[in-house]
């Protein structure tokens, strides 16, 4: 039979394994904990940075390190966002603002973020503890609240508005990572008004596709300016809900349109490579459709309008002065016979090239083997002297 005793020490042992899983401060998890408080602030070889670093040192990044003096909005912490969050924590971001009002539920354990422990906890404070053991050097402020509610969307407004890493400044870049278009439209309109680049992002209800949209308010079409089917028909977005099917969801899906988002985050912070207007994903055929879309200048969001008629009046760069050529042919003789033709003029097909799909190309092109019809043919049959051959090779 058990004693009191034995009893309380095993309670003893499974509370130091909770601690140990959630990340708490249990004698076992105290050298891993300590060795991450000591990582420096600055990005150098001796730290987990130094992969990161690599990026400056090969010419991709100029500054690696500005990532320290960037604040980014994650509104939205579910299977995109916290992956989201994920990332930027690992990369080292200054700042985070995580947005959401909903809780951590164990149908959330097929994402790449959540563990079961954290089941019934709020997902920003879920996130925020798991951000912080990953990386304590990040500063994280939560906000549990939705932003589509009158007041909350106040308080949304003011915490992107003065969230910047220096006080009173506004966030360098809000992520839109939410699954419905009230909150798309609300994250819309105070951007419009602050005006405020964002990424939007979402993956199908059938989780086999997912897309994100960078928005420049007043250069590129907001989130309203192109409306979907549920605003342009006025229908109401409850009544898409259909009795008995929730939406399907892929980790794999959700981690694929959460790279692509950070992807594109870490090229616009850092000014590197090109940021794409719209990038989708078509995981059953393995597409990736890019486009960008122009503003509308009717639409009903009157901030957007305003900023559109800003971005028209900003000064634009000079155009290049063309330099007059003459167009005599400068070479009337053309001793040699050459012709110029366009690089799309229809060419003589090479028998040998193989045909590849759309988006890729051959490293080189075989040479098309061309045979003279005065040069007469040569069987290996035949009997031929040597006197015939050299009057062959002569009239060559």
């Amino acid at each position: 039979m058990t004693s009191v005793q034995d009893l309380q020490s095993q309670i003893e042992r499974l509370q130091q394994e909770l601690a140990r899983l959630k990340g708490g401060s249990s004698t076992n998890n105290q050298p891993a904990r300590e060795k991450i408080e000591k990582m420096s602030s600055e990005v150098v070889d001796s730290n987990p940075y130094s992969r990161l670093m690599a990026l400056q040192r090969m010419g991709i990044v100029s500054e690696y390190e500005r990532i320290r003096q960037k604040s980014v909005a994650v509104v939205g912490v579910g299977g995109v966002g916290s992956v989201t969050a994920d990332m930027l924590t690992r990369c080292g971001i200054g700042k985070l603002i995580l947005f959401d009002y909903d809780k951590v539920e164990l149908a959330n354990m097929n994402r790449l973020f959540f563990t079961p422990d954290q089941a019934g906890l709020s997902k920003v404070e879920a996130a925020a503890k798991t951000l912080n053991f990953i990386n304590p050097d990040v500063k994280i402020t939560t906000n549990n609240y939705n932003i589509t509610t009158v007041d909350s969307f106040d308080k949304f407004l003011n915490a992107i508005q003065t969230g910047g890493i220096e006080n009173g400044r506004p966030v360098d870049l809000v992520l839109s990572c939410v699954d419905n278009f009230e909150a798309r439209m609300a994250i819309n309109a105070a951007c419009n008004e602050l005006s405020l680049n964002w990424f939007e992002s979402g993956v199908s209800e059938n989780a086999v596709s997912g897309h994100i949209q960078f928005i420049r308010p007043g250069e590129t079409a907001c989130f309203g300016c192109a409306p979907p089917l549920v605003v342009a028909e006025n229908i109401d977005e409850k009544t898409l809900k259909r009795e008995g099917v929730c939406a399907a969801s892929l980790p794999t899906t959700m981690g694929i349109v959460a790279g692509m988002l950070v992807q594109n985050t870490l090229k616009y912070l850092l000014n590197f490579g090109t940021v794409s207007d719209y990038l989708g994903y078509n995981a059953l055929i393995d597409f990736f459709p890019k486009m960008s879309l122009k503003p509308n200048p009717t639409c009903e969001d009157r901030y957007c309008v305003q900023r559109q008629e800003e971005y028209a009046a900003k000064p634009r760069e000079a155009p290049i002065e063309l330099v007059e050529v003459d167009d005599a042919p400068l070479h009337e003789d053309n001793l040699y016979g050459i012709e110029l033709v366009a690089e799309d003029a229809a060419q003589e097909e090479n028998p040998s090239t193989t045909t590849v799909s759309s988006g890729l190309k051959l490293a080189y092109e075989a040479p098309v083997t061309q045979h003279s019809e005065s040069t007469p043919a040569v069987k290996s049959g035949d009997d031929i002297s040597l006197d015939d051959l050299m009057a062959q090779m002569k009239s060559i």
